[in-house]
């Protein structure tokens, strides 16, 4: 592959790992996030939430919230000037509620004071007069349309068939299981928060953690009635998100109040708060028969998904469709019948959470192969890789996998990894289940190994216009030629400030390079979220600055002009000028709108189409301790294998691969958001619990690099994959430690000694 990553280039360009220019203040506690924002006029926002999942509002008094000193304004649906219907891909949600509420947590209300302390005094005195009625909280009984509607139209968001080859094929090994995955929580660190300021025509600034400034826009200004121009959005400081931050929170509501109150209004969520303001993982119940002959090649798969979508859309169709197409995983199979349902119900709304619908397929599919390898006598590595697809394999949607899918590599590579010793002799409590809790000392602790392999698709797909916009400026600053980049895609933590500014470096061999603040003021980039920023962004700031190198040859008149330390050099004559003598006080300003290849918008009736971009593979092994009278494990290893198409940055590659890694531990032993009856009942980090660097085992990642044609520089998408593989790994160890059939995550200690 040929690509601008071959010519010479500055230090700091693609393929190093160059300090993040937010590390430093980051670590020092520095950094400036969204809940930091200040103005010293502004007031206090707070959000009075309804705590029935499902009820019917019969009558609001605000007359005693009114009378508490110091309340500038208390807003209910009335006070909403446009339209109150809001959605990240459906506008079915109102921006405060009506005449019903839907979901425990539902936006009433709104109150803005001079003290936040104040503002929650009179929120609470609101009074709100509701009929309580029978929430739905099951998945697959209202796709089945047992119990009431939770809308109109039914309880059905979206329904997706796969369909392939001969689906009464009969085979000789036949496996089935049926499985769950709970409700997960992004759990980013930093809750939601933002700060609006009123402008002087008579629009509005918002601050604001977020994953899609211009989505976020165009819901905005639905509600408040006014037009683009007048809402303004800037990124704030974003502590993580997860695809939790993608949907709307304190957005619209933020703006209400300081357009009502004439005053900068700041919204800061508190934890529980935060449990209820945000969509969460899908759960899953997931029906499952794979057919396969006695050697363990698959005959067939047959697969039914229900996916609890909560009170709301969000992006449910999208994780509907994820679900559907990579249902099998990245196994050949050629006959093919999945069908997956995304529901409302009751329940706590749910969206995007990284590795959106491929999760809790891959949780199913994965602990099926393990069954077939136990019914075909075959070793779980083994199974797998005979069925493995490759480069050329086709999807059970038709689409033809045309770049590397290494997936029996990935395999190969963990298996042949050293396993940690056994041990012996006295150990450290830190190392056994259960830890300094001092349970055991080794008596009844059994280890197990397993294995598992996920596939991912990158990008936005079935025929969504996906694209992002760059402006590159090139300019003289000060005695050195320097480059400003301006998109709206947000860095959420994920460091892409850092791979843009290396992408300008290698495309132009300038250092500096200065990445101005995220907001609307240029064009769309699309969410942080389907591992697609570097694909997106990356291609269009690298667009953008081909097309000031273009500019550059032509005042030169090199064709092969080389940008390396800031002259222009010649592959044929050497250096031919000082970047700075060739641009004098002139600026080289070009602003591109760069998408990827097209996709196809799946047959309704087969789910036939070239619905996705690319697809990602990551595999891991993972080693367990599990104290088998306790139920408390201890995860000793998680190895990882994945192809990243092309490391750009080889240090955020791997924080990627560990934090995903992480995240599948959670979901594997210990992060559910429980409900009862649509009720929360951990909404807190006290109850609901992510893995700490006390959980987190050692990892020995291997990063093949074999590069995809279609993308900028052969990358390929890093941050999902290891979130999908890393969860059934870990409980396919449990399994081989236990012998229990652990049918779903997070496994419990009751699961394991019960």
């Amino acid at each position: 592959m040929t690509t601008s990553v071959e010519r010479t280039t500055t230090a700091g360009g693609i393929g190093a790992s160059p300090r993040r220019p937010d590390g430093i203040v980051k670590v020092r506690g520095e950094f400036a996030y969204s809940s930091d924002l200040w103005h010293e006029d502004m007031v206090w926002g707070v959000t009075l939430r309804s705590p029935h999942p499902h009820a019917r509002i019969t009558g609001i008094d605000l007359t005693e919230a009114l009378r508490v000193p110091g309340v500038e304004a208390v807003l209910t649906h009335e006070d909403v000037p446009g339209v109150n219907r809001y959605g990240l891909e459906h506008p079915d949600q109102p921006v405060l509620a009506v005449d019903v509420v839907r979901y425990q947590g539902e936006p009433v209300a709104l109150v803005a004071a001079d003290h936040p302390e104040t503002a929650r005094r009179a929120m609470k005195r609101i009074r709100v007069d509701y009929e309580v009625l029978e929430p739905v909280t099951d998945a697959e009984a209202a796709v089945r349309g047992d119990g009431p509607l939770v809308h109109p139209n039914g309880n059905v968001v979206r329904h997706v068939p796969v369909r392939r080859g001969d689906h009464s094929r009969g085979a000789e090994v036949v496996v089935s299981g049926v499985y769950e995955v709970g409700m997960q929580d992004q759990a980013f660190l930093g809750p939601e928060s933002g700060l609006a300021v009123p402008a002087g025509d008579g629009g509005v600034d918002l601050y604001v953690a977020t994953q899609w400034l211009h989505v976020d826009q165009r819901q905005i200004v639905a509600a408040l009635g006014l037009p683009e121009d007048r809402v303004r959005l800037t990124l704030g400081g974003v502590g993580g998100a997860f695809g939790g931050r993608e949907d709307l929170s304190i957005q619209v509501h933020a703006c209400l109040l300081a357009l009502r109150t004439g005053k900068p209004v700041k919204m800061v969520y508190n934890r529980e708060e935060s449990f209820y303001g945000h969509v969460h993982r899908h759960p899953a119940k997931m029906y499952y028969e794979h057919g396969a002959d006695r050697d363990g090649k698959l005959v067939y798969v047959k697969a039914k998904l229900y996916l609890d979508g909560g009170a709301y859309a969000s992006s449910t169709g999208a994780v509907v469709a994820n679900a559907a197409t990579l249902g099998v995983g990245p196994y050949d199979v050629d006959n093919v019948e999945v069908d997956c349902w995304g529901a409302y119900t009751n329940n706590p709304p749910c969206g995007a959470m990284r590795g959106f619908g491929a999760v809790q397929a891959a949780f199913a599919y994965e602990s099926q192969l393990d069954k077939l390898a136990a019914a075909c006598g075959l070793d779980p590595v083994e199974v797998r890789v005979r069925n493995a697809m490759s480069e050329g394999s086709r999807m059970p949607t038709g689409q033809i996998v045309d770049s590397a899918a290494p997936v029996a590599e990935l395999l190969h590579r963990l298996a042949a990894k050293p396993l940690p010793p056994q041990p012996s002799g006295e150990r450290d409590l830190r190392t056994l289940p259960g830890g300094v809790s001092n349970t055991t000392h080794g008596e009844g602790v059994v280890r197990g190994v397993g294995y598992a392999v996920g596939i991912k698709n990158i990008c936005f797909s079935e025929g969504f216009d996906d694209y992002s916009t760059a402006r590159v400026q090139l300019r003289v600053a000060g005695d050195e030629a320097a480059a400003t980049v301006r998109t709206a895609a947000c860095e959420v933590g994920q460091g892409l400030v850092t791979v843009l500014q290396q992408i300008v470096r290698t495309e132009l061999g300038v250092e500096q390079v200065a990445i101005l603040p995220m907001d609307t003021s240029i064009g769309n980039a699309g969410s942080t979220s389907a591992s697609r920023q570097t694909y997106v962004t990356g291609g269009a700031v690298r667009a953008a600055c081909l097309a000031v190198r273009a500019a550059l040859v032509e005042r030169v008149g090199s064709p092969d002009l080389e940008l390396t330390g800031g002259k222009l050099v010649s592959r044929r004559d050497g250096v031919l000028a000082d970047l700075v003598d060739v641009l004098g006080d002139d600026v080289l300003d070009e602003t591109v709108e760069w998408r990827h290849r097209p996709t196809d918008v799946l047959d309704p009736e087969t789910g036939a189409g070239n619905a996705h971009v690319q697809y990602g593979f990551a595999a891991h092994r993972a080693v367990v301790d599990v104290d088998t009278e306790l139920g408390l494990v201890k995860v000793v290893a998680l190895d990882c294998a994945q192809d990243v198409g092309r490391a750009l940055n080889p240090q955020a590659v791997l924080g990627q691969i560990h934090g995903g890694s992480a995240q599948g531990l959670g979901l594997a032993v210990m992060e559910e958001i429980q409900t009862h009856e649509g009720k929360i009942r951990n909404p807190s980090f006290t109850d609901y619990l992510i893995p700490t660097v006390l959980d987190m085992p050692p990892m020995d990642v291997d990063v093949l690099e074999l590069a995809d044609p279609h993308a900028p520089y052969g990358l390929r998408g890093v941050g999902e994959p290891p979130t999908i593989s890393s969860t059934p790994a870990i409980v396919a160890a449990i399994r081989a430690a236990t012998g229990k059939e652990l049918p779903r995550v997070p496994v419990r200690p009751e699961h394991i000694v019960s």
